[in-house]
């Protein structure tokens, strides 16, 4: 050990006999052959063995171990002298005067930067490495930091210095990519050490980079240097927010002069400086950076991720979080609108196999309504880029920014759902306050669509088209929208156009799914667009008259057609209804028309939905619905789903007509209804059924019917009051308080309101009381949880429905059938149904309160038929 200590020592001595005595007698063009290719080599390499040297012998460092102390001590000055002779052959250097080229000093730069590495990465170790022992030699190590700190400062003052022509030779090329490479090295172990070397260490190499650009850019590692400034940012970011945390966990209410704030506008300094330097590498060395584009993507998301209104940022007080936002987001958009013509960069952005954690889906959706906002100031093959997507199989596919944007909306389903809210647009020089997503969204893709080139509204058009006919309901509103707006800003053709289109897809949808929902929701709102002209030829185009453009009808809104149209369509519904319900009677009531009655009563249901009902059109739909509630049998309904679907369309018309309904017909839908087991019969069904029970508090019930129809309003409204579901619950309440506004039945409230758990619900409701406040923590929680079960719902429902863009526009499918019967069981069906019907008809004449009394003769005869039902019953029948 002693023997090379002397070595080393030896070796020491001679390097500073060299730097001091020897080498301010050679001249610049001496000093490369003459002393740095020789001496150089042999330093790092004596450096090396002294750091191999504390490595061995730092585990028995100890303070009663005095003569190991001395001996690592001595190492570290030794390393320390280095350092300094070093830094005397960069002085000496830059002493001359002329100008300085490579050649000259070939060895020097690269073998500094060696030791300087070396140096670094033992002061960043030392705390791990020296461990609790660290006090016995913390002075020299701090010397030693110093020292190399003054070293490398001068060594990059020393490049500033040097200057390569554009006909350098191969080698000193080579060397200058050698620094560079090197000095990036030594950012990754200093980045914690130091702030300004690390920052001033960044703005060497960005120098060097610029300055021989046109003789290293093709040799550069671009995409290290790119991945290590964004790896700066991101811990620099982090840093700041980690103190501003500290801040407001102290409390302090005076920030500014709290010494943590000092800290803080030094870290936000620091990140500045490096969205800044990003920007500026970015613009010089773009055409190298195709493989960092998805680097500089994730880079974007992951900082805007740390900022409101994104969920997962962190809290911190909204002046700091503001002053970091100025400092990084401003930059950060800069080297967006720079990376915006880049097809690598927009093949990132756009990719449809893009996935990112759940924190950066608002992130993602963001970024493209920025993009949205750009595009107008961009050249047309910047614009062609973004909004045509993929037009080729050879591609590499890529969204349109307009699918992309509504699929990236579809994803925030949290943020929907909270809602965040981000700042609105600006107005007569005003912000307008604060917008939901929705509407934020919506906003930027309707200014885009504002400004779009017709030749881009084929892909604009095929994604909204896309938006509708996806899973989502609130993204096929969001496309539904947009697409208004393009309908509004365009030419009233356009709007037919895209009606008539709609109207034709609403054909070939195979039954009722969520794409016919969708697709019938952009009918509505397109129809209200249109000239009174086009809807008159609408009408014309799509005669309610003719069967196969029910499906159409049933799902517009009748007052969105003007009067001619509206007239029209009223006369044509209402004699198909009439028909159709005329050849069921004449077929013997047959369970096989029930589809073909249900598709003309849910347009005698869109009837309903005018402004102003005529009053032929109110007494032609009285006529039908009384006809329809004579024939509806409770244990019929509750079996067979295409009655079901028909009760449900009689109750929500009769809630519409209800003061215009006879009494003997309100009783039997009473009655139908309350022979339902209403827990087991379809959602929608019972949906149709409370609006049906809230209109029953319009009318006032005779006293001969009262009894037939007050106690089964309340038992009705008292079994769906314990519904299992609180979204059907909700509906309940609702429909039970508009009941109890306005009815004049008072004990039907009373009679419903019978235990009081249910009397509490009900209370609660009406006052708004919220019997457990839900954290935001866990409400965040579980809408996460929601997200996951509703993401696969949806992916399930997408699976099991095919696009109606691929179904042949030929014919409409075959409706859904009920079970087939034979004629035989036809028979006893109509049978059964016109006694039941007549002795119901009875049941509403034949009461407690009836007076006069019924004639002796009706018990006698009902005894009769009593006799017989029992002699049916009892008869054994062969089964075929």
């Amino acid at each position: 050990m002693h023997h090379d200590t002397d070595s080393w020592e030896e070796h020491t001595n001679i390097l500073q006999i060299i730097t001091s005595r020897f080498l301010p007698h050679l001249s610049l063009f001496d000093l490369e052959a003459g002393c740095f290719s020789t001496v150089l080599p042999k330093v790092v390499k004596v450096f090396a063995s002294l750091l191999e040297e504390i490595s061995k012998q730092i585990g028995g460092l100890s303070s009663q171990n005095t003569e190991l102390h001395v001996f690592l001590r001595n190492i570290l000055k030794m390393m320390v002298h280095t350092l300094e002779s070093l830094s005397g052959c960069v002085r000496h250097v830059c002493s001359f005067e002329e100008s300085v080229s490579f050649n000259a000093i070939r060895s020097l730069p690269s073998h500094i930067l060696r030791v300087l590495k070396d140096t670094f990465q033992h002061c960043k170790d030392s705390e791990v490495m020296y461990s609790g022992r660290l006090s016995l030699v913390g002075d020299l190590l701090q010397g030693l930091f110093k020292e190399a700190y003054s070293l490398q400062k001068a060594l990059m003052e020393l490049l500033d210095k040097i200057n390569l022509e554009d006909t350098a030779s191969e080698e000193e090329v080579s060397d200058i990519v050698t620094v560079i490479h090197s000095l990036l090295d030594i950012c990754s172990t200093i980045s914690r050490l130091d702030i300004a070397l690390h920052a001033n260490t960044w703005k060497c190499i960005i120098k060097q980079s610029v300055k021989y650009q046109s003789l290293v850019e093709d040799r550069l590692h671009h995409t290290d240097i790119a991945f290590s400034l964004c790896e700066d940012l991101c811990t620099s970011v982090q840093n700041c927010l980690e103190l501003a945390q500290q801040i407001q966990q102290a409390g302090l209410q005076e920030i500014v002069h709290c010494p943590e704030y000092k800290l803080f506008q030094k870290a936000t300094k620091m990140c500045r400086f490096f969205a800044n330097t990003l920007v500026h590498y970015t613009k010089e060395f773009e055409a190298f950076l195709a493989k960092s584009c998805c680097r500089f993507h994730q880079l974007y998301l992951q900082i805007h991720s740390k900022f409101p209104p994104s969920v997962c940022a962190p809290s911190v007080p909204s002046a700091l979080s503001e002053e970091l936002r100025v400092a990084v987001l401003v930059p950060m958009d800069a080297m967006l609108t720079q990376l915006l013509s880049f097809r690598p960069f927009a093949q990132s952005v756009l990719d449809p196999e893009h996935q990112c954690s759940t924190e950066l889906y608002l992130p993602q959706c963001l970024l493209l309504v920025n993009v949205l906002g750009k595009l107008s100031s961009q050249p047309e093959e910047a614009l062609r880029l973004w909004s045509d997507g993929s037009q080729f199989s050879e591609e590499t596919p890529r969204w349109s920014v307009f699918e992309a944007v509504l699929q990236s909306f579809r994803r925030c389903m949290v943020e929907r759902a909270l809602p965040v809210w981000l700042p609105g647009v600006m107005l007569r020089g005003q912000a307008q306050g604060t917008v939901s997503l929705h509407q934020h969204v919506c906003v930027h893709m309707c200014a885009c669509v504002a400004v779009l080139p017709a030749q881009h509204f084929p892909p604009l058009e095929r994604s909204l088209l896309a938006g509708v006919l996806q899973t989502d309901t609130q993204t096929a509103v969001l496309a539904t929208d947009v697409w208004c707006f393009l309908a509004r800003y365009g030419t009233a053709e356009l709007c037919f156009h895209h009606v008539l289109l709609i109207a034709h897809l609403i054909k070939s949808c195979p039954g009722e799914g969520y794409q016919l929902f969708h697709l019938a929701l952009l009918l509505r709102r397109l129809l209200f667009l249109m000239t009174p002209k086009h809807q008159v030829e609408f009408v014309e185009r799509f005669p309610p008259a003719q069967e196969e453009n029910l499906c159409v009808w049933r799902h517009t809104l009748l007052r969105c057609l003007c009067a001619e149209a509206c007239m029209r369509v009223e006369e044509e519904v209402l004699a198909g209804a009439s028909v159709v319900l005329q050849e069921w009677q004449n077929s013997g009531y047959r369970m096989g028309h029930i589809p073909r009655l249900n598709r003309i009563l849910g347009c005698v249901l869109m009837l309903m939905g005018g402004s102003n009902l005529q009053p032929e059109c109110v007494v032609s739909s009285v006529k039908i619905i009384s006809q329809l509630w004579s024939r509806m049998s409770s244990n019929q309904v509750q079996v067979h789903p295409p009655l079901q679907c028909t009760v449900k369309l009689l109750l929500s018309i009769s809630a519409v007509l209800i003061k215009s309904v006879e009494p003997h017909v309100i009783v039997q839908a009473v009655s139908c209804l309350s022979g339902l087991t209403l827990q087991k019969c379809p959602d929608d069904l019972l949906l149709a059924a409370l609006e049906f029970l809230a209109s029953m508090g319009k009318v006032f019930i005779s006293t001969d019917n009262q009894c037939q129809v007050l106690p089964r309003i309340s038992g009705l409204f008292h079994g769906l009051l314990t519904h299992p579901s609180w979204l059907i619950l909700h509906h309940v309440l609702e429909a039970f308080g508009l009941f109890a506004e306005i009815t004049n039945h008072e004990e039907v409230i009373s009679q419903t309101l019978t235990s009081e758990e249910i009397k509490t619900k009900v209370l609660n409701f009406l006052s708004k009381t919220v019997s457990h406040q839900e954290s935001e923590e866990a409400r965040l929680e579980r809408l996460k949880e929601w997200r996951s079960i509703v993401g696969k719902h949806c992916e399930q429902m997408e699976c099991e429905n095919s696009s109606p863009v691929d179904t042949p526009l030929t014919e409409e499918p075959c409706p859904k059938r009920a079970r087939q019967e034979t004629k035989v069981e036809e028979e006893y069906e109509r049978y059964l149904q016109t006694a039941e019907s007549a002795l119901k008809a009875l049941q509403a004449i034949v009461g407690p309160d009836h007076n006069p009394s019924p004639p002796q003769w009706v018990s006698t005869r009902l005894q009769v038929l009593q006799t017989l039902i029992t002699q049916i019953n009892s008869t054994r029948v062969e089964q075929p």
